[in-house]
């Protein structure tokens, strides 16, 4: 039997075929871009993911054989997203992606309401869904009258596998309308954001079967045999189970555009006053936390385009051996920031610039002021009783060891890197498709890739980045004031 993994992201689609064993058969990759009709907003068309799915799976079926065995899907999406549909399920206007900022004023509303963040675990972020609608309703009604259902991203994959709107608990828990504790939506957040349980898909386990492909998708692809379709994921909770980060002391770091810190939980531990993300996770009774920080290797990529040079080629000139902390210092508050500010006003700035400074000293100073980031989310991860005591480090960031040695010297964390291979959202997506499709336990079939290097904390350092990162934060408030 073969099973399909499908991370559905904000720039691609992404179809992984395993085997049996969870062994990788082949990929497909399609890409599709992101609409910014106003600055702060981002927007996707649906179709888009349709096609890019049709597309890649097309790529795998006449590539492997082994397609044609296909037991089982799972869905991995990036969250918060709004998928709004009439009640034909047709969509009524592009998606409003996590990366949408102009419900802030909402958000803001929503969050001040007695009992929001006892509920849902989190502060009502503008990202979130929930505010979305509130800002539909004000902006658009006459589109908000006509929402039957609202889904988010990966959930629409599953309608249009299976014909049924439901959704995954940790994708669901990023909505502000559930009620993360008891794992269900909530009467008292829905009303407060003007919403109804009838406009909410079923919920179920992320490894939990959710339906079963419809006769017509596959008759198209070739299949003959009963294929069970996952509940799926958020895009961080599959990259979780991708790589066996299920329990407590379990996590990683990920070095995207934007930056992650994220820990896996045995229980229920919200902290919305420190900005931490706290929601379910894919597998029954787990939680997951993470602070999420939305400029990492997109500050690299700025400073890269400006001194006209590619990212790789800043980094290098630094070598392998990290230097204590520079004179320069940077916020790495490009687009705002989550944890721990909440604060999508506030944007970066250069300290310490002079006469003498070099491009390799702005680099540097990027690369530490990203580390600063996360250790502000590891200051807060730690402060709820999470135990982390290594991290596996993933994303394009992780390439620079120069960086990744910056990170376990600032965390005082050693960082693991896989070996070659898969692991990841598409990989996690396609485990799940096979515990709901074969009834497998969880933590039999998402185990921890094999680690290829290991690096350790410089403590010969660890006293001068203790005190650059004090440094750090005592800047953030002077900034917000000028700002």
């Amino acid at each position: 039997m073969s099973y399909l993994g499908i991370d559905l992201g904000t720039s691609g689609l992404r179809a992984l075929l395993v085997d049996e064993a969870g062994r990788p058969i082949g990929s497909a990759e399609r890409a599709y871009a992101a609409a910014h009709p106003r600055p702060g907003w981002s927007e996707q068309d649906p179709a888009d993911w349709i096609a890019a799915l049709d597309g890649a799976v097309e790529e795998l079926r006449h590539a492997h054989p082994a397609f044609a065995e296909l037991a089982g899907i799972g869905v991995a999406g990036h969250m918060h997203g709004a998928t709004l549909l009439d009640a034909e399920d047709r969509v009524i206007r592009p998606c409003i992606l996590w990366n949408d900022s102009r419900a802030h004023e909402e958000a803001a509303r929503l969050d001040a309401v007695e009992g929001m963040r006892a509920l849902s675990g989190n502060i009502v972020f503008p990202g979130f869904t929930a505010p979305k609608l509130e800002w539909l309703c004000a902006h658009e009604p006459e589109n908000h009258a006509r929402v039957a259902k609202v889904l988010l991203p990966a959930a629409y994959l599953n309608l249009h596998l299976t014909g049924e709107h439901v959704a995954d608990m940790s994708d669901s828990a990023g909505t502000s309308w559930l009620d993360v504790g008891a794992r269900d939506w909530s009467g008292r957040l829905l009303d407060a954001g003007n919403m109804r349980r009838d406009q909410m898909p079923r919920l179920v386990e992320g490894c939990a079967p959710a339906g079963t492909l419809r006769a017509e998708l596959a008759a198209r692809w070739g299949l003959s045999g009963r294929v069970v379709v996952a509940g799926g994921a958020g895009d961080n909770a599959a990259a979780a189970c991708g790589m066996g980060a299920l329990g407590e002391g379990q996590g990683f770091v990920s070095l995207g555009t934007s930056g992650v810190l994220l820990a896996a939980r045995d229980g229920y531990s919200p902290a919305p006053e420190t900005a931490l993300h706290t929601f379910c996770h894919a597998v029954p009774g787990r939680w997951y936390q993470m602070g999420v920080m939305l400029s990492a290797t997109d500050s690299l990529n700025w400073l890269s385009s400006i001194a006209g040079v590619r990212p790789a080629e800043l980094t290098a000139g630094l070598g392998e051996e990290i230097l204590a902390p520079g004179r320069v210092r940077f916020l790495p508050y490009l687009s705002g920031e989550r944890t721990p500010h909440n604060d999508a006003a506030i944007r970066g700035s250069f300290t310490g610039l002079g006469t003498d400074t070099t491009r390799d000293d702005m680099t540097r100073a990027v690369l530490e002021g990203v580390a600063f980031g996360l250790r502000d989310s590891h200051e807060a991860l730690k402060a709820t009783g999470a135990r982390i005591e290594r991290l596996m480090a993933i994303g394009g960031g992780a390439r620079s060891r120069y960086w990744l040695r910056l990170i376990a010297t600032v965390l005082g964390v050693p960082l693991d890197l896989p070996k070659d291979g898969e692991f990841g959202a598409a990989l996690g997506a396609a485990r799940l498709g096979l515990v709901a499709a074969t009834g497998a336990r969880p933590e039999e079939v998402m185990t921890a890739p094999e680690i290829g290097e290991q690096i350790a904390p410089d403590e010969k350092l660890t006293e001068a980045f203790d005190a650059a990162h004090a440094q750090f934060r005592r800047a953030y408030p002077a900034i917000r004031e000028i700002q």
